[in-house]
């Protein structure tokens, strides 16, 4: 978890991306399509006929083609991840979309298209107090996305503002209800405790929040350096642990081969041997035996160094 001392640049208390819709040329040029289509074969029909459209032909034929005017103007599209809510006279009618679809001229009319993607939203609670009155600044994004989008258009005015309210709330409620401690071992817990906090409102909404991630805790300088102390010596406590555990194992396996040893004489003895033989070809000047090890050898002649005195002395005597 990060945590710094001071904020260098303010943020706004949240980011929300608003895209202004852009004109939708494929689909004018679809409209005008169909008008010509539908314009040109009738115009023809009514020119070539007679009776009885010889006495008001003008009058059907302007009738007939601001019928197929209102038909091409009626076409809408929704793409595939938009949700369009329709009234009829007022009232929620139904939720158009993807692809085309009609309206009726002058009683249906597109109230707000929703956008059904994930999107992110990055939020931080300034200065708030937690549990064990430490002052901290708290950064965070959440990923969340409309599940229903006739309640987000009709249950609340502007429900990205409303959501970026609910989860600056929500995230300053669970800094009072959390010490310092936890939200730097355990930040998967505040998560957690911050996304059921913002979906208690958003649900109701048709929102929901899939998933929150804490990125910044910031506190005090002063506090950084105790914090360093603290995390110094529970590394040095640690590894005094890891020590005298190794130390207790080890002498387990030394009080196992002690009993091994004391069963097996021959044994101790092949390990007194093997341990002289290590230091000789070490090339050591000068080795220290004990005084039992020393007689031992001296008796049964061990790599012949009772010959070797022998030898010395007489050349002494010469």
């Amino acid at each position: 978890m990060l945590f710094k001392g001071k904020r260098t640049v303010e943020q706004p208390p949240a980011k929300i991306n608003r895209r202004r819709r852009k004109p939708d040329l494929n689909l004018a040029l679809i409209r005008l399509i169909l008008l010509a289509a539908s314009a040109l074969p009738l115009c023809a029909y009514l020119s070539m006929s007679s009776s009885p459209f010889e006495q008001d032909g003008l009058a059907w034929r302007t009738a007939l083609i601001f019928a197929a005017f209102l038909l091409v103007v009626s076409l809408r599209k929704a793409r595939e991840w938009e949700r369009v809510i329709v009234l009829r006279l007022g009232k929620f009618h139904k939720v158009k979309g993807p692809g085309f679809f009609l309206l009726f001229p002058l009683l249906d009319q597109v109230y707000r298209i929703i956008d059904i993607r994930i999107r992110v939203l990055d939020f931080y609670a300034q200065e708030t107090l937690t549990g064990d009155s430490v002052t901290v600044k708290v950064d965070a994004f959440c990923f969340w996305l409309v599940w229903d989008p006739q309640k987000a258009a009709l249950e609340v005015e502007n429900y990205e503002e409303a959501v970026a309210l609910a989860a600056k709330a929500a995230l300053r409620n669970v800094i009072s209800k959390n010490n310092l401690s936890t939200f730097l071992e355990r930040g998967d817990l505040v998560e957690k405790q911050i996304q059921e906090e913002v979906e208690k409102q958003t649900t109701e909404w048709g929102i929901t929040v899939q998933y929150i991630e804490i990125t910044d805790v910031q506190v005090p300088q002063e506090l950084q350096d105790s914090l360093s102390r603290i995390a110094q010596a529970e590394r040095e406590k640690k590894g005094r642990i890891l020590l005298a555990e190794a130390e207790i194992e080890i002498a387990h396996k030394l009080e196992e081969a002690i009993s091994i040893y004391a069963k097996n004489q021959g044994a101790m003895k092949l390990k007194i041997l093997t341990i002289l033989n290590e230091g000789l070809k070490a090339g050591n000047s000068m080795m220290l035996v004990p005084n039992s090890i020393a007689e031992e050898l001296e008796t049964k002649d061990i790599f012949g160094l009772a010959a070797l005195n022998e030898l010395k002395k007489e050349k002494e005597n010469k």
